[in-house]
């Protein structure tokens, strides 16, 4: 008796109609949603009309917090609509009619067509194929690198990338030039028939560069000291490549200077000779010759030693007798200055194209005048205002705009270690609360067009902010012959994002859609404590629409780069397994890379799908069960 009153009170009436009124609520916000922003799924590429629609849905759904309505679903064991990004009114339906069923009520009707969870998979399967190629074998997630300039030049690179797992070649067009691409291209496909692979090929637009001018330039300093262990013994000495101001050669070695001096004097050296000088401090200083290698020769010191341009170098010679010379270091190249910036300090921000420059301070270490540094864009001056936020160099600075007059603006710095932060030329400035103007495809974007239609299979649209710069992409791609083009949206402004729903609906007027998570700059623009969530939106919202991602910045980077793998890392690649593609960016170790990724995403497909996980048999449940009973 007590478990029939639990059971009617359970599944009472009452509850089970205000589930159907709540469900029945949000179906028919759906399909007003739908009815309201029809216009936006008219015309629509192939089965978009379709995706566009469950976008609609989705969105619609995620007006609301449903966390209430999900825990009273939990608790009747039915589907909590967490997992219906690709099929949101099937999804939604077939609750409700389980719900009707319970409580004994027709449903609220009426049927209507819609992307059901077979049809869901299979358009989101489709429209990958379609963006990046089929399939690789034994893996889902595709994985794309990044070329550096080598693989121009390096066929044998490329053709171990592809052999190794590489499924798309990402050439970025911010870099190099037409002929390097193209024989980055000619690479590729000799690698595909010796390998027997497909790989398709992303060329990125650039689109407009905000970055700092160049800064001062002070005279060249060279530095070397030996290796030592922890107690500070030498166990390495630095080897220095002493070469003629006249005729100078390349070091045969990795050393840690070179440096050139008078052919004449050069030519005197001597194995065993021993060269003093006073180093850029004062300091007493010396190296030994140990080596001749053609013209020039090769020395070592164990002492930590600064030079620079005009040293005197004094040659006392091994061998008794002979007469001792000097020659002075030949000039050594100037250097850009970086302008260190600490918490508090101005910067200012100039429309001129004159060398940046740090602070001029008076002996007792007062501001006489602040630091200052061109920008590449001068246009933004007139779109930014005091208030707004301004980071530099992938978010190491940032401050607040404190005044904008017609060639320069004031930046108070609010961000930067304690110790000073280095800023130097050509480094990145985002303005994610600014409105800029700039176009998302510029001249030179336009002028590449033409090479890329010809070459590529897919176009990375970089600074993408509004439906507006996704149809002018369109109409400059259906000028050159590019509409077969896939197009790939970088999600890596503040901008982006917020409007992301209208970027997708525009862009499905092309024939194949992705969307790519720039993570770097998306970090940048809307805070590193957000990307993790934002970075989850985005790949809800592309998956409602039944497009690719592109999971992409600093995937297995340390690894790349160092050859050192940490475990963050390996944890963020196989995060990265609920995307469509993951990319690699380049580094001296990117073919490591790319096994271990490949490993990882092999792994990881055994245990999830999107936010699914899969039960697959764990073999540590198999071995716990296979555990001999205890004796009685």
């Amino acid at each position: 008796m007590k478990t029939n009153s639990m059971s009617q009170s359970t599944w009472s009436i009452e509850r089970l109609e205000d589930l159907i009124a709540e469900l029945s609520n949000i179906r028919c916000e759906m399909l007003m949603m739908e009815k309201r922003f029809l216009h936006k799924t008219e015309g629509l590429y192939g089965a978009y009309s379709v995706s566009s629609r469950n976008l609609l849905h989705y969105l619609a759904l995620r007006r609301h917090d449903i966390r209430p309505l999900q825990d009273k679903l939990a608790s009747y064991g039915l589907s909590s609509l967490g997992r219906s990004e690709s099929r949101v009114l099937a999804n939604l339906d077939a609750v409700l009619k389980v719900v009707c069923y319970m409580a004994g009520k027709p449903f609220p009707g009426p049927e209507h067509a819609y992307a059901d969870f077979t049809a869901g998979k299979s358009l989101l399967e489709k429209n990958t194929a379609a963006l990046l190629g089929p399939k690789p074998e034994g893996r889902h997630v595709r994985i794309m690198v990044t070329m550096p300039s080598e693989a121009a030049k390096d066929y044998i690179l490329v053709r171990d990338l592809l052999a190794n797992g590489m499924n798309c070649m990402r050439v970025n067009c911010a870099h190099d030039h037409e002929e390097d691409w193209a024989h980055m291209v000619e690479n590729l496909q000799r690698a595909k028939r010796e390998v027997g692979k497909e790989c398709s090929i992303l060329m990125d637009l650039p689109g407009p560069k905000l970055r700092t001018g160049p800064t001062v330039s002070i005279p060249g300093l060279s530095k070397w000291s030996p290796d030592r262990d922890r107690l500070g013994n030498v166990i390495e000495t630095a080897k220095i490549w002493l070469t003629s101001i006249e005729q100078p050669e390349a070091p045969p070695m990795n050393t840690k200077a070179s440096l050139t001096i008078p052919a004449d004097c050069l030519s005197r050296l001597c194995i065993a000779d021993k060269i003093k000088f006073l180093d850029a401090r004062g300091l007493s200083r010396s190296m030994v010759v140990t080596k001749t290698v053609g013209n020039s020769r090769l020395a070592e010191s164990d002492q930590t030693s600064y030079v620079t341009s005009d040293t005197l170098l004094r040659v006392l010679k091994a061998r008794k007798g002979e007469r001792e010379n000097s020659a002075r270091v030949g000039e050594l190249p100037c250097v850009p200055q970086p302008i260190v910036l600490n918490p508090g300090d101005v910067l200012v921000l100039t429309k001129m194209q004159q060398s940046g420059k740090p602070a001029m301070q008076d002996e007792r270490g007062n501001i006489l005048e602040p630091a200052s540094i061109g920008v590449t864009l001068p246009e933004i001056f007139s779109d930014v205002r005091p208030g707004e936020g301004i980071w530099f160099d992938d978010g190491k600075i940032g401050g607040i705009i404190d005044s904008v007059g017609d060639n320069e603006l004031r930046v108070k710095i609010t961000q930067a270690r304690t110790k000073g932060e280095k800023l130097r030329g050509d480094k990145g400035i985002n303005l994610p609360d600014s409105e800029l103007r700039l176009p998302a495809l510029t001249d030179e974007d336009i002028e590449r067009l033409p090479f890329i239609a010809r070459n590529a299979d897919l176009v990375g649209y970089s600074f993408v902010r509004c439906p507006s710069d996704i149809h002018l992409l369109q109409t400059e791609l259906a000028k050159v012959g590019g509409q077969r083009l896939g197009v790939v949206l970088k999600i890596e402004t503040r901008k982006a994002f917020e409007r992301l729903p209208d970027l997708i609906l525009a862009a499905m007027h092309s024939q194949s859609v992705g969307v790519m998570i720039a993570r770097g700059d998306l970090a940048v623009e809307c805070g590193y404590e957000r990307t993790g969530e934002l970075q989850e939106e985005i790949m809800w919202i592309a998956e409602a629409a039944h497009l690719p991602v592109i999971w992409a910045t600093q995937v297995l980077e340390n690894l790349a780069k160092k050859g050192q793998l940490s475990r963050a890392e390996i944890t963020d690649a196989a995060m990265a397994e609920r995307a469509e593609c993951v990319m690699l960016n380049k580094g001296p170790h990117v073919v490591s890379a790319v096994k271990v990724l490949d490993d990882v995403l092999r792994r990881m497909q055994c245990h999830q799908a999107k936010k699914s996980s899969l039960l697959r048999p764990l073999a540590v449940a198999d071995s716990f069960s296979q555990q001999a009973a205890p004796q009685a």
